[in-house]
């Protein structure tokens, strides 16, 4: 099925421009460019009030966030904490490296968060908490997770890696549950490469992160204007988990760009459902009306004569970029799972990624839907 690239389309692309490299420029000239830094500090405070927190952390990668939610909430050696199976491992690493062991629920199969069924039937006395994501961004059921982790005296947190502009019945994304998480890696919705962050408005929670994010200590900007000299002590082991200040200037800009890059990633979602609805061979996506998509990604699914693999490849082949969705976690070895999740099997063997950021355009819509519906009248990629 080979053809000839007339044009590329790719698969993500961030939205960066002269704000941000006036912002990295004010950042080289306060002499201050390290982590946790009065540039982190700002753009924390704008953050916490555009996700409806008290506080927000700024951190290395999600990742590190993750792990700071889950160690500060409690979990370690022995105890199990409930994840969502359809996700980027690194939801699963942040509860081993706890000591805890992750226990994956399967999703639900229209939006592909985890399933609240699911989640009550692996609750054991090992249970301490549940860990629910927003797949592409697309909020979980959190008023009905909140009931459950209630009743059964367990925490909440959310993995909103994907869900900066995302809200769930009139609530933004980050303010759903005890602690929640955010990613700033290059394909997200606003992004300065790497970094994340950590939300909550629980101040002893927060400000345990706080010090364990920085070695165990408070950060060298809290000693800032000191009339004697400040000689902190370390009380526990901590990490360098920061974000730098370069990055946090990138993140100040991408914050005001928010609302404009979640309206042209939206446009774009429509884009795609008036171009494809009538295409044979693959689901679009599903979004609920109680909840509001950031688009991080679209992903659609493809039907079962339809082999997804062959279909990424094809449009690769064509200058669409393509991808699968993301990872059926219990199928991963390095977890040794024992949970049967089908509907997050089945989804990590059908779904596809198509084009999706803030730039695209009309004509990239049109050549993305075209070479898609080339690839699947072709008998290649059917079963």
């Amino acid at each position: 099925m080979a053809t000839a690239k007339t044009r590329t389309v790719a698969l993500g692309q961030p939205t960066l421009g002269e704000p941000e490299i006036e912002a990295i420029r004010a950042v080289f000239e306060s002499g201050w460019v390290s982590g946790a830094g009065p540039t982190c500090v700002a753009f924390e405070q704008e953050f916490a009030a555009a996700m409806g927190t008290s506080h927000a952390l700024s951190t290395s990668n999600c990742g590190s966030a993750l792990h700071l939610a889950i160690q500060v909430l409690g979990a370690g050696p022995g105890d199990e904490v409930i994840v969502a199976d359809y996700t980027f491992p690194a939801t699963g690493h942040a509860v081993v490296w706890t000591g805890a062991s992750p226990v994956f629920a399967d999703v639900r199969a229209d939006i592909g968060t985890i399933d609240t069924a699911s989640v009550e039937a692996l609750i054991t006395p090992r249970t301490v908490g549940i860990i629910a994501v927003d797949l592409v961004g697309q909020p979980a059921d959190y008023d009905e997770l909140r009931l459950i982790a209630d009743k059964n005296s367990l925490w909440l947190v959310e993995d909103a890696a994907c869900s900066a502009g995302a809200f769930y019945r009139g609530r933004p994304a980050g303010s759903l549950a005890d602690l929640a998480t955010f990613s700033f890696h290059g394909r997200k919705g606003i992004t300065s490469g790497e970094g994340g962050a950590l939300v909550g408005s629980d101040d002893a929670l927060m400000e345990r992160a706080r010090k364990l994010h920085t070695y165990g200590i408070a950060p060298a900007v809290s000693r800032e204007g000191s009339t004697s000299l400040a000689v902190p002590s370390f009380a526990e082991i901590g990490y360098n988990y920061r974000l730098s200040d370069v990055q946090a200037a990138i993140m100040r800009v991408q914050l005001q760009r928010l609302p404009d890059l979640v309206a042209n990633r939206s446009t774009a979602a429509r884009g795609y459902g008036e171009r494809l609805a009538d295409l044979d061979g693959i689901h679009l996506p599903v979004v609920l009306e109680d909840r509001t998509h950031p688009w991080q990604s679209y992903l659609v699914t493809t039907a079962d004569d339809v082999d997804r693999d062959k279909v990424v490849m094809a449009l690769r082949e064509r200058g669409v970029g393509s991808n699968f969705g993301t990872y059926a976690s219990h199928l991963q070895p390095v977890y040794g799972a024992q949970q049967d999740c089908p509907v997050s099997a089945r989804l990590f063997r059908t779904q596809l990624a198509l084009p999706m950021h803030a730039n695209l355009v009309e004509d990239d819509l049109d050549w993305v839907a075209t070479q898609l519906r080339d690839v699947l009248a072709s008998g290649e990629v059917r079963r």
